[in-house]
């Protein structure tokens, strides 16, 4: 399959790196089963747009967005009363749902499955017998996959990327001191004009021992913060980057340039109406009216609190089959390089782009609306006992 543009309007472009590796066997087994046709190598890689100009014109319009978890019985009954065991894995953040296959969820236990990501942040599905097809169908439900310009993907399924960290280290070399794979705490796609929603990870081939993936809640991160200091950041706004630079076509000598969106420092999810922070440190680069020693001050403490409390973190060690879905819209992740690329771990994810994101001052917390403030909080909000 020749390389190409995501776009056809995209006309100056480079091509993409050939590098490629043995796919371990539980992935070839798995694509060769979806009838992936790998006879012309893997993955397929697209033409890389070459000028900053091309990449922002992608999904640059206001695009038909509706939250399926809006939909949902509030009970979530016939996704849950399915299942044959759901665990909680904290208190904050990380639901584990047995005995269900997700490529034979009704209409019903799909909206539900996106009000119980929106509620509970990061859903765990252990295995999975999944193809990318499926995968792809599956998050086609919760808003428009998004189809990257550059990433590796599945050959035939423009939107199934490819997540192969041995691969990635051919690209960008990676040791103990400067791990590789997704090690660094960030978001997914929040410079979209619509950034990401729902991702759906599936891994066909984990590691041993290690290779763990973190989230880490935005509803409790954003509860962290002292009632003065909330209103310090409630409204705000702040520039938030592309994890893959361009040239600009009318300055290419200046060097590679980020794509750059404004979006609010909080905002609120429209399935659940609750407030929640949203910065990582890896993408969010200043907020918009402070200058950049303000702004740095607030960013790093805000990035602190998200990375530092771990009672509202869920660190969960991946099996062979294993799906996870998560709201980018209220989580941060990092997935852990530990094993070092001394074994394989491949997997294919889907990314559903969700609404323009928003704020709105009467919105409540996760806490307060579910009645989980304790004493010292209530005080602090003058909230009646």
């Amino acid at each position: 399959m020749a390389p190409a543009p995501i776009l056809d309007s995209i006309v100056d472009t480079i091509e993409p790196r050939k590098e490629t590796l043995p796919l371990p066997e539980p992935a070839r087994q798995r694509l060769l089963k979806a009838g992936i046709d790998l006879s012309k190598g893997y993955p397929y890689r697209p033409s890389v747009p070459l000028y900053l100009q091309d990449v922002y014109k992608i999904r640059n319009e206001e695009r038909i967005y509706e939250e399926a978890g809006a939909r949902a019985d509030k009970s979530k009954k016939n996704l849950l009363s399915a299942a044959t065991k759901v665990t909680d894995l904290t208190t904050h953040i990380g639901i584990e749902i047995e005995g269900l296959q997700l490529k034979d969820l009704t209409p019903e236990q799909r909206d539900e499955l996106a009000l119980l990501i929106a509620e509970r942040s990061v859903v765990f599905f252990r295995n999975q017998d999944l193809t990318p097809q499926q995968q792809k169908e599956l998050g086609e439900w919760f808003g428009e996959v998004e189809v990257h310009p550059q990433t590796p993907q599945v050959p035939g399924i423009p939107g199934v990327t490819v997540i192969w960290p041995d691969l990635f280290t051919l690209e960008r070399p990676a040791d103990f001191r400067r791990p590789g794979g997704a090690s660094n705490w960030h978001s997914d796609l929040v410079h979209e004009r619509q950034p990401a929603g729902i991702t759906h990870l599936h891994n066909d081939t984990v590691p041993p021992t290690g290779g763990d993936t973190l989230w880490a809640s935005g509803y409790s991160a954003y509860e962290k913060l002292s009632p003065e200091f909330r209103k310090i950041i409630d409204g705000k706004y702040a520039v938030y980057r592309s994890a893959h630079p361009y040239l600009n076509r009318e300055n290419p000598d200046a060097g590679p340039k980020y794509i750059e969106r404004t979006h609010p420092l909080v905002r609120v999810h429209p399935a659940t109406g609750w407030k929640a922070l949203w910065v990582n440190r890896s993408m969010t680069v200043r907020i918009v009216g402070l200058d950049k020693a303000e702004s740095d001050v607030i960013l790093n403490y805000l990035y602190d609190v998200y990375e530092k409390n771990v009672d509202i973190q869920v660190r969960f060690k991946w099996t062979p089959g294993t799906s996870v879905l998560w709201d980018n819209r209220i989580t941060i992740h990092n997935a852990s390089w530990d094993y070092g690329g001394r074994h394989p771990r491949h997997g294919t994810r889907v990314t559903s782009l969700a609404e323009v994101p928003y704020y709105d001052p009467n919105a409540p917390t996760r806490r307060h609306a579910l009645g989980l403030l304790d004493n010292q909080e209530k005080s602090e909000l003058g909230v009646a006992e």
